[in-house]
């Protein structure tokens, strides 16, 4: 995307917040970008509590995208940003109910110093379609992504969700025939987590969105898949990374950046590590250039 990152851990968007949440127990110089948390034209106060809660395979959440919206994050957030960064790169969220809403947000931002690029996350319902996903209707995907280049020349991402199953690869081909720069795979899996003692869903909302170790495999399938339709498209690779192994499981699938969400959660200090662990494995592997080992997964024959 004419971009260059110092090493490729990001942190994935919604769990470090716009940077500033972090900043006391991550150093942000320690890694190669930040994805902000989603921003919306309207404030959210998302879905009600319980938002969290682990089972054996990681994580579920709906948090319901909640953000204090395109007006405090212009005020507040993004000068935070901008004083700090020394170097990490900025992925900007963006999220909304309507092909308007991701476009008012690209349009706004688009003049902040700092803002590297944009992740349109695709995942949102069209409120003016039913309801149904962006991602899933190509008219309407296309459309948006159209909508959000027209306003930025800055690098625009789209995050697909894993319930597009195949179906990802013709969804990342129209949104890149549209004006994407590249993807981002995967976004959380929906499902329930029953607490039986009480006999109701653990979180509030009732349904969630599953993260952390169960979803690698299909994180890095989805990359795999995209990889091979489209060769040449930067892909960051997002869902269950938690080593230095689950980050070289993506890149050798195709992923040109690995987004660490989850388990930064767990142990903020997790994405460095990850970083640090990454490079040594590179030194031990004689992997002078990680870019060299994108892709390079042997199919069994």
């Amino acid at each position: 995307m004419g971009l260059r990152f110092r090493n490729p851990i990001v942190l994935a968007a919604g769990t470090a917040g716009y940077g500033r949440e972090v900043d006391d127990v991550l150093d942000l110089n320690a890694i190669g970008g930040l994805t902000t948390k989603a921003v919306s034209v309207a404030p959210r106060h998302g879905a009600p509590p319980l938002r969290v809660s682990e089972f054996a395979g990681g994580m579920i959440n709906a948090i319901g995208l909640a953000n204090p919206g395109l007006d405090v994050v212009c005020a507040d957030a993004m000068p935070w940003v901008m004083a700090r960064n020394a170097g990490t790169r900025v992925i900007v969220n963006v999220v909304g109910n309507s092909i308007d809403d991701f476009s008012t947000v690209v349009r706004r931002l688009d003049d902040t110093d700092g803002v590297d690029a944009f992740e349109l996350n695709v995942s949102c319902p069209n409120v003016h379609a039913g309801g149904l996903e962006f991602g899933a209707d190509h008219v309407a995907l296309a459309a948006l992504v159209r909508a959000s280049r027209a306003v930025t020349t800055r690098p625009i991402l789209v995050k697909l969700s894993p319930t597009l199953g195949a179906g990802i690869v013709d969804a990342a081909r129209v949104a890149v025939d549209a004006g994407a720069d590249g993807v981002t795979l995967i976004n959380t899996m929906p499902g329930l987590v029953v607490d039986t003692s009480r006999r109701r869903p653990k979180i509030g909302f009732g349904t969630g969105g599953v993260s952390g170790p169960a979803l690698l495999p299909m994180g890095v399938l989805a990359t795999w898949r995209v990889r091979c339709a489209l060769p040449a498209i930067p892909i960051i690779g997002v869902g269950g990374v938690s080593t230095a192994n689950d980050a070289v499981q993506y890149l050798l699938a195709g992923a040109s950046l690995v987004g660490v969400g989850t388990a930064a959660l767990r142990d903020p200090r997790a994405p460095a590590r990850i970083a640090r662990d990454l490079a040594a494995w590179a030194d031990r592997e004689g992997v002078s250039d990680l870019r060299m080992i994108i892709g390079t997964l042997q199919w069994p024959t």
